[in-house]
């Protein structure tokens, strides 16, 4: 069966089938070790060691491995060995109580926030910075990822303000959780909807003078007067519904009142700044977002589009030092596939 050009993840990825219970298979990793920069896992703790590819073993043949491990709840803790999935790690790390409008259950933001930000990029981001220490000290060392760490650090800043007393647990009450008239979400005409986030003073100066014909009376000095909030988010929310999504980009189109669209996935693609910055691509018939970030020196692209698993098998091993007859015998023995 062909790998589908959708799995977008696995694009520009060789694979190799190594079968981790199998003793040849495990030496096949452990060799692989001993030239690699970085080796990551995302098993439950104390798999990885179970079956001989723990910290000890690969850092043994070689000290200056970076070793990234993967979980949501860590490797260590009451809840390490649960079972659990983004929305659980986000609920313990205090994301998702204050994600959603106010008077209604938590939204769940998709697995954006656990999985991706607060998991996936925040292990690279460690491996990246140990591979950095590594440049100075010469030994490499083991990087613990956790979903329910990352998700908690990137509410770092408002962890602060509500210690500060400026974030209120009330969800939907607040500067950026759509507690403000100037910071939202507001449905159009045609039953889409539009972003404004006037946050700065300048912004919204010119906001108001862009709605004060329409009937909205936006007074720059009482922008952060949160008494205010409610009935000018309503009498906003009236207007808005006036016209439709469309309409209001036009109306804005120009201004600097920090205003866009709420685009769907579908939609996005189709957008003039996205089409002209190649934001999205296509491989193989298959949308999905490009490379990011960019790099003027290196650019990034596309090498090739999912495989099916273990299609690199040969040539990668090849290219990592094993023999054709080397690469034939763990074959035989089940090791590799």
């Amino acid at each position: 069966m062909p790998a589908s050009p959708y799995a977008s993840l696995d694009r520009g990825r060789r694979s190799v089938g190594v079968d981790l219970k199998n003793p040849d298979g495990v030496a096949t990793v452990l060799r692989l070790c001993e030239t690699a920069d970085v080796i990551m896992e995302g098993f439950r703790p104390g798999v990885a060691e179970r079956l001989g590819v723990g910290p000890t073993e690969c850092r043994a043949r070689n000290p200056r491995l970076i070793y990234g491990r993967m979980t949501g709840w860590g490797q260590t803790g009451p809840l390490a060995n649960d079972v659990g999935h983004d929305i659980n790690y986000i609920s313990l790390a205090g994301v998702l109580a204050h994600i959603g409008p106010s008077g209604g259950p938590p939204v769940p933001p998709i697995n954006l926030i656990g999985d991706f930000g607060g998991g996936g990029l925040l292990l690279a981001f460690g491996v990246l910075a140990a591979l950095l220490e590594r440049e100075r000290s010469g030994v490499g060392q083991v990087v613990d990822a956790a979903m329910v760490d990352g998700s908690a650090m990137l509410m770092s800043v408002f962890v602060g303000l509500s210690a500060m007393g400026f974030w209120s647990d009330d969800r939907g009450t607040n500067l950026l959780d759509g507690g403000a008239h100037f910071y939202g979400v507001y449905e159009t005409a045609d039953g889409k909807f539009i972003s404004i986030a006037s946050y700065e003073p300048q912004f919204y100066a010119e906001l108001g003078r862009l709605l004060a014909p329409l009937g909205i009376e936006l007074d720059p000095a009482r922008q952060m007067d949160q008494s205010r909030w409610p009935a000018l988010k309503e009498s906003m929310a009236e207007l808005f519904h006036t016209r439709t999504r469309d309409q209001w980009g036009e109306f804005f189109a120009g201004h600097d009142v920090c205003f866009a669209p709420v685009l769907t996935m579908n939609e996005a693609r189709e957008h003039p700044h996205n089409v002209e910055r190649k934001t999205f691509i296509d491989i193989d018939g298959a949308p999905q977002p490009a490379p990011a970030p960019r790099f003027d020196r290196t650019p990034g692209a596309v090498q090739h589009p999912p495989v099916v698993p273990g299609t690199d098998t040969d040539t990668a091993l090849a290219d990592w030092g094993f023999g054709a007859e080397e690469i034939e015998e763990l074959r035989r023995r089940g090791a590799v596939a």
